[in-house]
């Protein structure tokens, strides 16, 4: 416990360090183009150090366990708690708060290191900054203090209480009602696929507070902060899900649950612009664990592919496997390049909307695309639970629905598009 309080120590002191270079960068940009480029694809030595420190806490952490956990559906604690006291959670978190406050890119860094190992683990990590998000961008001083700091005393999760059952991605259409009485606010309604719904600590509740159908949705919503333990609150089953098993989803039931007006979030009807923003922070993580799925599925394939022989040599000398590789090989490094790009506007404090959505619909695309390429080459072994790939292959799918949708995604990426040309 020791040397991974020194270790966590260790990494934020670089961190910090590497945070503080880029602000002061930011604000002095040098005249000397030849000391400062102004485009590299070269990370920092902090930066290489925490990549390398989620890397090494995938590989012999994660990946060992990865296939038991995907077996028995139990909520990973014991690893998620080791990354906790290295801190590989909560780095959105702002140092005032006990966090190590990373930018969106570095951040990135550490989830496609993390969800290689397993996207189930890494789904409930980054559950937590999802969860977190509209709390970082739109508490005051006293939420923050009281649930972000909370977060980085002791391992614990929170979680995006938005989706509904009859309202996914169309968040507008959601039924959850919060109607004011007194200084507090009376909540009735039911939420579904709610990741860490059933680990969580504390909640962000989306929920309507203008019954009036007319009612513009950017009004008709509030944001709140919600204790896991309020009374009222009736967790349902955890759902079994196609892959990502060991997250913990789960529907969440409120019946006359009461919430302090202290708990929310700027003011009333101010939810829905919250919820969406958010995403302009998380999408580009999300795409990172997509992409971060996605290198495991090609390096698993080419292993496999150097040692598997067939007519008397290796088949990634046959051109048809080669070929295959090649195209999987480009995916990856494309879907890379998206997520880092979407972290990278958005850390220049710019609205990334258009290239987080591109990200987030690309990679989510090419880690289904590139794991069931996996399987392929591996033939009838890619098939049987025995090997990686079939887990990797069942854990992509969601990649095109949570967080909007593929077909959502590419709405946006329109809209924005058109945007542009119609101004």
């Amino acid at each position: 416990m020791l040397l991974n309080k020194v270790l966590r120590a260790t990494v934020r002191s670089g961190i910090r360090l590497q945070s503080s270079s880029t602000a002061a960068n930011a604000k002095a940009p040098s005249s000397d183009h030849s000391a400062s480029p102004g485009y590299s694809f070269e990370l920092t030595e902090q930066q290489k150090e925490f990549q390398e420190l989620a890397r090494k806490f995938a590989r012999e952490e994660i990946v060992p366990v990865a296939a038991a956990y995907d077996k028995s559906g139990e909520y990973p604690v014991p690893v998620i708690k080791k990354a906790w006291e290295l801190g590989l959670l909560n780095g959105h978190i702002a140092e005032e708060y006990g966090g190590m406050g990373l930018s969106i890119f570095d951040t990135c860094l550490i989830t496609e290191e993390l969800a290689f190992g397993c996207t189930g683990v890494q789904t409930a990590i980054e559950a937590n900054s999802l969860g977190q998000m509209p709390v970082i961008l739109a508490g005051n001083e006293a939420q923050k203090r009281k649930y972000l700091g909370r977060m980085t005393e002791e391992p614990l999760m929170c979680a995006y209480c938005v989706t509904e059952p009859g309202a996914g991605s169309d968040v507008a259409g959601l039924k959850t009602r919060a109607e004011k009485k007194g200084d507090e606010y009376v909540v009735n309604g039911q939420k579904m696929w709610i990741t860490n719904g059933g680990k969580a600590n504390w909640y962000f509740l989306l929920a309507r507070t203008n019954p009036d159908p007319k009612c513009p949705t950017g009004k008709a919503f509030t944001g709140f902060i919600v204790d896991a333990d309020t009374p009222g609150i009736l967790v349902g089953r955890k759902e079994m899900n196609m892959g990502q098993r060991c997250s913990d989803t789960r529907g969440i039931t409120f019946e006359e649950m009461r919430i302090p007006k202290e708990n929310v979030l700027i003011g009333e009807g101010a939810g829905f612009k919250i919820a969406m923003g958010a995403f302009d922070k998380t999408r580009p993580p999300v795409a990172a664990g997509a992409t971060g799925l996605a290198q495991r599925a090609l390096e698993e394939a080419t292993h496999y592919a150097l040692e598997r022989k067939t007519f008397g040599k290796a088949i990634a000398e046959h051109q048809a496997v080669s070929f295959l590789l090649a195209e999987m090989a480009m995916k990856v490094e494309l879907a890379r390049l998206a997520y880092q790009r979407a972290a990278w506007e958005v850390d220049q404090g710019r609205r990334n909307t258009y290239y987080a959505s591109i990200a987030k619909a690309f990679a989510g695309d090419i880690a289904n695309q590139v794991a069931s390429d996996a399987v392929q080459v591996f033939g009838g072994n890619g098939f049987n639970s025995e090997y990686p790939v079939e887990k990797l292959m069942r854990d992509a799918k969601i990649y095109q629905i949570y967080e909007g949708t593929a077909q959502i995604q590419r709405l946006i990426v329109a809209r924005e598009h058109l945007g542009r040309f119609k101004k």
